[in-house]
């Protein structure tokens, strides 16, 4: 995609390539990536876009966001996949005034593009209507079926139940996928199993999981709500835990797929869900 005929705009582009530092560890398939808002107000503690986007716990919207939007979408390959949003949620709660993801799912629904949506939100079912008639895959994370844990682990976002009962309502009429992220030892390692179940019964194809990946800002946001003893573990330990989750994602007829680790042979599916764009699961053999 090129960019010379925003040349005269004093902006960076809104639609980028996804992964731009070329991670060993990312093997998504070549995407762009699109964010209406610059941070996020979920608030998460294990975040890790803090670390690199300044005020990142001060969502705001993209300056002139809509007007670029339409003039970049045009250039865009036909086909081409999008993902919203792999750093600030489509759905932060000033979402619900603002509507700038929901505008943007109307312009995205007049242009030969998928999508994938990640998101925290049980906000996205205000769109499902759009959502529906879109070459979409729609991912809700959902890393406790605690309340209490959650109400501390992810003070801003929309309780667990919220996100499950969303999950099963659109799982109707389009495919969808669970994001277990992080696994965080000594904090929801414990539920595994009831999450996974959990999204089995959300009408869910796959679950997309990792493990905790300790960063200054945010192990010392978790130090000062939780008692952690230790903020990083053996590699032999993390493979453990994902493999747990690939077993009962087997034993529930769920496809399974790491995200940025390194176990790139254990996942059964692709990671962003986009093998599910055709709606169905295509396991790897």
């Amino acid at each position: 995609m090129s960019f010379e005929h925003l040349s005269f705009l004093k902006f960076m582009p809104l639609i980028t390539p996804f992964d731009p530092w070329h991670s060993r560890l990312c093997t998504c398939p070549a995407k762009y990536n699109l964010s209406p808002y610059t941070g996020c107000g979920h608030g998460c503690l294990y975040c890790y876009a803090s670390s690199y986007i300044p005020r990142f716990g001060q969502p705001r919207p993209k300056k002139d966001f809509l007007w670029r939007l339409k003039k970049e979408i045009e250039k865009l390959p036909a086909g081409s996949t999008l993902t919203m949003a792999n750093s600030s949620d489509p759905y932060t709660p000033q979402e619900k005034r603002l509507q700038l993801t929901r505008q943007t799912l109307k312009i995205l629904a007049g242009h030969p593009v998928k999508l994938l949506l990640v998101t925290k939100s049980d906000l996205v079912l205000r769109d499902s209507g759009i959502l529906k008639d879109l070459p979409a895959v729609v991912a809700v994370t959902v890393t406790t079926l605690n309340q209490s844990l959650a109400k501390r682990l992810e003070p801003g976002a929309p309780a667990p139940a919220k996100r499950l009962k969303a999950l099963t309502k659109l799982s109707r009429n389009m495919s969808v996928a669970m994001r277990l992220d992080p696994v965080i030892p000594g904090l929801n390692e414990s539920e595994l199993e009831t999450i996974v179940k959990a999204a089995a019964d959300s009408g869910c194809r796959q679950v997309t999981a990792s493990v905790y990946k300790a960063r200054p800002d945010n192990l010392a946001r978790l130090r000062r709500v939780f008692p952690l003893k230790r903020c990083a573990w053996e590699e032999s330990e993390r493979k453990d835990i994902l493999e747990r989750i690939k077993k009962l994602c087997a034993d529930y007829k769920l496809g399974f797929a790491t995200c940025r680790e390194k176990f790139s042979g254990m996942s059964t599916c692709v990671c962003d869900g986009s093998n599910l764009l055709n709606d169905k699961c295509q396991m790897f053999k």
